[in-house]
C-alpha cells in the first residue's frame, strides 16, 4: 500500500504552484483589459490599468459594482 502512494505522489503536479515563465511576475488571468491598454482614450487606459491593478492586488478575477466605484472614486471621478 505504501508503494501506491508514493507511487501517486510522483506523478501530482500542483498546478496551482507552477508559474508559466513566459509571463511577467504579477500578470496573469485576472487582466480583464488587456486589450482595451491599445485605446486612443488615455482615461479608458488609465481606468483599465486600475481596475487589474486593483484585481491583482486583492487577488480577485471579478470584482463587484462596490469595488468598480471605489476604483473609480479613487482615480478622482464623482458624481
Amino acid at each position: 500500500m505504501k508503494q501506491v502512494t508514493e507511487q501517486q505522489s510522483a506523478t501530482f503536479q500542483d498546478r496551482r504552484q507552477s508559474r508559466d515563465d513566459s509571463r511577467p511576475d504579477g500578470i496573469s488571468e485576472r487582466r480583464q483589459f488587456s486589450n482595451s491598454y491599445n485605446s486612443e482614450n488615455q482615461d479608458v487606459n488609465e481606468l483599465a490599468q486600475a481596475i487589474d491593478q486593483y484585481k491583482l492586488r486583492h487577488r480577485r478575477r471579478f470584482i463587484t459594482f462596490e469595488e468598480l466605484h471605489s476604483v473609480v472614486t479613487s482615480l478622482g471621478y464623482h458624481k
